[in-house]
């Protein structure tokens, strides 16, 4: 079985001191750094990043009247109204060094790398690292997945509760035997991890 991990949005901006800040998102990096550095456990190591044009419609600055965590509508879709976050081009979009130098390091040593950039279509936001919300464009992740034959994914980055939940969800509808790590994620918010948890494994993702 060729398995694949998937680390999901290590961004500046998800990070403590970034515009949307995920608590302890910075202790997920070692575990990650060292799953990165196991020579051999994976075929394919993927890091996305979400990668917004400016003013994307996600962000509350570009509706009037909005603030950052107001619940609204983009385009038909229920939205959650976000701080400018993860601008094409600017620091918060960079992943967070000890995830992009050991990517870059591993991948002269010969270890397969991909990098993903989604929630580049200014109207509808991307959670998951396959698609956009709408399902309208697909991030060429799975075609990824597919030519280097990979059958199983672990999941880990940020949050929990939204992009890694997700990512994790579309790879077992996808067909892949899909684990998220626990010790490599942290959510948005942390009440809710016991029942993103349930809403994953009842879908047949193992969390662990």
């Amino acid at each position: 079985m060729k398995k694949a991990l998937l680390i999901v949005d290590l961004q500046h901006d998800f990070l403590p001191g970034g515009s949307l800040a995920v608590a302890e998102g910075d202790a997920v990096i070692p575990f990650v750094s060292d799953l990165m550095n196991k020579k051999g456990r994976y075929e394919l190591i993927v890091a996305t990043q979400d990668w917004h044009p400016p003013g994307h419609g996600s962000f509350a600055s570009a509706h009037q009247g909005a603030k950052p965590f107001d619940l609204g509508e983009l385009n038909g879709l229920e939205q959650v109204f976000w701080p400018d976050h993860c601008v094409q081009g600017q620091d918060g979009a960079r992943s967070h060094p000890d995830i992009m130098q050991p990517l870059i390091s591993i991948t002269e040593t010969g270890q397969r790398t991909v990098i993903i950039k989604k929630g580049q279509h200014l109207e509808v936001d991307s959670y998951t690292a396959f698609f956009d919300n709408a399902r309208r464009h697909d991030t060429g992740l799975h075609r990824a997945l597919q030519s280097y034959e990979i059958s199983a994914v672990d999941v880990v980055g940020l949050a929990f509760d939204y992009c890694v939940k997700f990512t994790a969800l579309d790879a077992a509808s996808l067909g892949y035997a899909t684990t998220v790590l626990l010790q490599g994620t942290r959510s948005v918010d942390p009440t809710t991890v016991e029942t993103t948890t349930a809403e994953l494994e009842a879908a047949g993702v193992c969390c662990r």
